[in-house]
């Protein structure tokens, strides 16, 4: 999503060739260095053998993905909204604004439910991270982060913290208290620390480990309480924009997507990527697990939202419009996984019939492009938030 996506060129001297040059990252045996253009293209030509090129390798590639898309076209025997044509439809489908949450001064970017059902965290462009009541619409914390842009946000599985970030290219927890007036910053922990702005976050199953994605491409999983890196998720050629881990109770894979309009599917243990998508015409904005763990979907600039069944290793459904035009910002499915809420670049939030394909409400309220958006625990109402600096709980 251009609006959130920001570059940072850096100049110094390379770890090759020792001259003062642009420089970009590169990780040989998990180590990060810093080559310039002329040294990375050097490197990529010594590991030929002879009589390759880099165009015949290119070529090779190329071939080895079409026979991979002809293997993935045997598994298509059947359309997913012709099974579903035996399925009842949905009935008449009414959600209203029933709180809505006033407080930041800015863009809100991020938001999550605490388990309990009842808390919000949302992180905003004015640099305050902020918890509410839901139901009464207090706010019961408040974090003034150090920078603008905090585009991350997470509570923890216990509900006693919750995790922020975004242009520091760090990932800071911060325990919660009963005690309202306590000051929250000094108990601060830095965990995650990125070579470019923190895009998302989420805690695992447990508080003592957090996944974050990055501006600088990649994503990684922290321990909490030391701050040391586990595992860092390499593949990715662009900006990662979002995750979403599995909803398995072991939680081991998790699927991210990002600016090079790829959504990948993680091994949390090996660090490596077990599965790649690449069907969206533009940046991936949000990826959300079906309630099973079987499947995901996907928001995008290009205006649609895409499920893609892990088991049949393909995009079973798009979701769109003509008359859609704007880029889906964020995607989160109902409880039962029959409902897929995206939030659009126009302001509103479109539901899609999972099964159908077909559009079953338009929800509008918000005054700006719908930013984020998150299933509440229970599945009784969903929370969205804007860049016109509310939230709104719907149900």
């Amino acid at each position: 999503m251009c609006d959130q996506t920001f570059l940072v060129n850096v100049f110094g001297s390379c770890d090759k060739c020792f001259k003062q040059r642009a420089l970009r990252p590169v990780f040989i045996r998990s180590q990060q260095l810093s080559y310039c253009a002329v040294c990375v293209a050097l490197m990529a030509a010594e590991g030929l053998h002879e009589n390759e090129t880099l165009a015949s390798l290119k070529s090779e590639a190329e071939s080895l993905k079409s026979k991979l898309e002809e293997e993935r076209a045997k598994l298509h025997d059947v359309e997913l909204h012709q099974v579903a044509e035996r399925v009842e439809a949905l009935g008449q489908f009414v959600m209203k604004t029933r709180r809505t949450l006033k407080g930041h001064g800015n863009k809100v970017l991020c938001m999550d439910w605490c388990k309990d059902k009842r808390r919000i965290v949302s992180s905003s462009q004015d640099g305050k991270v902020i918890v509410w009541d839901s139901f009464t619409t207090n706010k019961e914390h408040a974090v003034t982060m150090p920078c603008t842009w905090v585009m991350a946000c997470a509570y923890a599985p216990s509900g006693c913290a919750i995790a922020c970030g975004g242009l520091d290219n760090k990932c800071s927890v911060y325990p919660l208290t009963f005690d309202k007036n306590e000051n929250m910053a000094a108990k601060k922990k830095s965990v995650a620390m990125h070579t470019n702005y923190l895009s998302a976050c989420s805690f695992t199953n447990s508080d003592m480990q957090i996944l974050t994605a990055s501006g600088d491409g990649t994503c990684a999983l922290w321990d909490v309480e030391s701050g040391q890196l586990l595992q860092s998720f390499h593949g990715h050629g662009a900006d990662v924009l979002c995750l979403d881990l599995a909803p398995s109770e072991t939680g081991n894979t998790f699927v991210s997507g990002g600016c090079d309009k790829k959504a990948m599917v993680w091994d949390m243990r090996s660090g490596q990527c077990i599965q790649s998508f690449e069907t969206h015409e533009s940046d991936i904005n949000s990826v959300r697990y079906y309630p099973s763990g079987d499947a995901f979907a996907s928001g995008s600039d290009d205006a649609t939202c895409r499920l893609y069944d892990l088991r049949a290793d393909r995009e079973v459904a798009i979701y769109s419009k003509e008359s859609i035009i704007f880029g889906a910002s964020s995607v989160d499915f109902s409880l039962s996984g029959r409902l897929l809420f995206a939030g659009y670049n126009d302001y509103t939030i479109n539901v899609w019939d999972v099964l159908k394909g077909s559009r079953v409400s338009i929800l509008f309220g918000h005054e700006n492009r719908v930013s984020t958006l998150r299933v509440s625990p229970d599945g009784t109402a969903f929370c969205s938030g804007s860049w016109d600096h509310t939230l709104r709980v719907w149900a």
